[in-house]
């Protein structure tokens, strides 16, 4: 277990507030408590932040607001990949479609595990974090939440956080089974590096192949010319395996591309010595009500799409908003907690949908499908009037919620 203090103490009297999750929205929530002076701490299972990843972007004036009120937006734009073009091609490498580094890439586009880094180092000065490490029974009580964890002795917090995406621990020993909350969309996606052996250039984006209901694509590293990310999608009923088992995630992978032409077979040999899998199936979690007394639920925890649903930008919302209502009402959570999801609830909802989309535009069901996609994205103005409906749904007017302290390369928002 790895033990990381903050560096600025608050009061030993302020409110202490457990989050769960230390990838995108939990560091995030981590930097808007602290700057609101409650006394944040962050367990996370994984030993260490995770490097690298897929891309994830922002888009639109609220998720750049959101960034800059943070005091990171110029240090994302330090790192931005620049956006990720996607062309789609024939078993000949023929190119079919080609869409622009804008469609996926939104206003600004970065590797998940630099994201993750950049929010670790904005709540630093603030938040205890604590690695290696998962909350294994929450007790409410009159007075906070009686925390038991794997490793580390027991806690009492006065608040807990669950922002620890779509399999959510807080969620599940709080609000029930992950099959009341979570609803296979029909399709299951994977991810893994491998040798840039097909001699990808950067700036060229990913390159993929299309047979009906799968997709296998492949992109350079945008850190590392001379090494590729693979990229695989394919419609499936929901099916039964362990999560934890990258060997028995391989198999199912193989049993449904092997035997495709273009470089698919190349591409699923590289299996062979990936040590970085992910795999999961295209899913949506709902929840009736993101908070039940002093626990509540943040980002794709309470209302997440595991691909399209533009998580990444409603948790960094999300996180402004949840700290900012809490900091209104410090000591009456249950007014912050039903302010926090009326201000997000249908926002996050309207995200959410276009995850719905994502399986079927990725891996269309039949020949029929993929030439009206082809065709369809071919034309720019439909290609400008999709840009647009993007940025549309992400807009919501943001309050302004005074600070306590400064974040780096910041001023305090006032109300």
């Amino acid at each position: 277990m790895h033990q990381q203090q903050p560096t600025h103490r608050p009061a030993a009297d302020a409110r202490t507030v457990l989050i769960s999750g230390a990838s995108i929205a939990g560091p995030a929530l981590a930097h808007w408590l602290g700057r609101h002076g409650f006394r944040p701490t962050v367990v996370e299972l994984a030993p260490a932040l995770r490097p690298g990843g897929q891309a994830v972007d922002f888009r639109g004036e609220t998720h750049l607001s959101v960034l800059h009120r943070m005091g990171i937006l110029e240090d994302l734009r330090r790192i931005q990949t620049g956006g990720s073009p996607m062309t789609f091609v024939d078993a000949d490498g023929k190119q079919l479609l080609h869409l622009p580094a804008e469609f996926a890439g939104g206003d600004i586009e970065v590797l998940r595990g630099d994201l993750s880094r950049v929010l670790y180092e904005a709540s630093l000065p603030f938040t205890e974090y604590v690695f290696a490490d998962s909350v294994t029974s929450l007790n409410e009580t009159a007075t906070g939440v009686d925390v038991t964890f794997r490793n580390s002795p027991p806690r009492t917090f006065d608040l807990v956080v669950g922002a620890d995406g779509l399999h959510s621990n807080v969620r599940r020993l709080v609000f029930g089974p992950e099959a009341d909350h979570v609803t296979h969309l029909g399709h299951y996606a994977a991810t893994w590096s491998l040798p840039n052996q097909l001699d990808l250039r950067p700036g060229t984006g990913s390159i993929g192949y299309n047979a009906p209901g799968r997709l296998a694509s492949v992109g350079v590293d945008h850190t590392d010319p001379t090494r590729a990310r693979a990229f695989f999608v394919f419609a499936s009923p929901e099916l039964t395996y362990d999560r934890h088992d990258p060997e028995a995630q391989k198999a199912l992978l193989r049993r449904s591309f092997t035997g495709l032409p273009w470089q698919v077979d190349h591409l699923l040999a590289s299996l062979t010595t990936a040590d970085d899998l992910y795999f999961d199936s295209i899913s949506r979690a709902d929840v009736p009500t993101w908070s039940t007394g002093r626990i509540a639920l943040l980002g794709d925890a309470a209302c997440g799409a595991t691909i399209g649903g533009m998580g990444t930008g409603t948790g960094i919302v999300a996180a402004y908003v949840l700290a900012g209502e809490l900091s209104r009402s410090p000591e009456d959570h249950r007014a912050a907690f039903t302010r926090y999801e009326s201000l997000l609830r249908a926002y996050s909802q309207g995200c959410q949908k276009s995850g719905d989309r994502t399986g079927p535009f990725l891996a269309p069901s039949s020949k029929l499908g993929l030439r009206l996609r082809n065709g369809m994205l071919s034309r720019r103005r439909i290609l400008d009037w999709m840009l647009k409906a993007g940025a549309d749904v992400t807009t919501l007017p943001l309050p302004a919620y005074a600070t306590t302290r400064e974040g780096a390369g910041t001023t305090p928002t006032t109300r």
